[in-house]
C-alpha cells in the first residue's frame, strides 16, 4: 500500500498564499517546475489526489493539464452544479461529503499500491495530520515573504507533531523538503 503524502508550497514565513488568496508569487514557473525530476517522480508515484473544495475551485473548472492524472478525491461540504473540465481515462473526480477520513479512505483504494497526494490546501492537511492519516510531509519553500496569509501551521495547532527529516531537494527557486511523521 502506498504513502499518504501531503504536498505543499509555501513562503518562508510558512503562508501558503498572501492575504488575498493568491499564491502566484509562490509559483514563479511553474513549467520549470513541472520538468523538475523531483515532481516527475511524485506524479509517477501518485495513484490517487484528495484536494479541498479551495484548491478544486482555484482551477476554475479546468483541470486539462493538471499534473496528476489520477482520481481526485474533492472534499466538500456541498457537491458544485457542474464538473471541472480535464476528465479523462485517468482523472476523475469525486466529491466526499463524509469526512477527510472517507476522502483519503476512497483515494487509498483507488491508488492501489501508489501513493495517496494531498494538495492545494492548510485546512484539508491540517484535517489530515490531526486525523493521524499522513505518513509524508513533502514541503516547497519558495524564497519569499509573503508577510500574511494562510499559515500551513498555525501556532499550537501540531504540537504533538514529531517529523524526521527524510530528503532535500534544492533548486534555484525553491527547497523542497521532504519529511516522515513519527508515529
Amino acid at each position: 500500500m502506498g504513502k499518504v503524502i501531503i504536498g505543499a508550497t509555501m513562503s518562508l514565513d510558512w503562508f501558503m498564499s498572501d492575504r488575498t488568496g493568491d499564491v502566484s508569487r509562490l509559483y514563479p514557473n511553474l513549467l520549470a517546475l513541472h520538468e523538475t525530476e523531483m515532481l516527475q517522480e511524485e506524479m509517477r508515484m501518485t495513484g490517487a489526489v484528495v484536494m479541498g473544495r479551495r484548491a478544486y475551485d482555484m482551477a476554475q473548472g479546468d483541470f486539462t493539464d493538471y499534473e496528476y492524472q489520477a482520481p481526485i478525491f474533492v472534499l466538500t461540504h456541498t457537491i458544485p452544479d457542474t464538473v471541472a473540465k480535464g476528465e479523462n481515462e485517468r482523472l476523475r473526480f469525486t466529491f466526499v461529503t463524509d469526512g477527510v477520513e472517507r476522502a483519503i479512505e476512497q483515494a487509498r483504494a483507488a491508488a492501489g499500491d501508489r501513493h495517496v497526494t494531498v494538495v492545494g490546501g492548510a485546512q484539508t492537511a491540517q484535517q489530515c495530520l490531526r486525523a493521524g492519516l499522513v505518513d509524508e510531509l513533502h514541503i516547497g519553500i519558495v524564497p519569499v515573504i509573503l508577510g500574511e496569509g494562510l499559515r500551513f501551521f498555525e501556532p499550537h495547532a501540531n504540537e504533538q507533531l514529531q517529523l524526521e527529516r527524510i530528503n532535500v531537494f534544492a533548486s534555484p527557486t525553491r527547497t523542497d523538503l521532504w519529511f516522515r511523521v513519527v508515529k
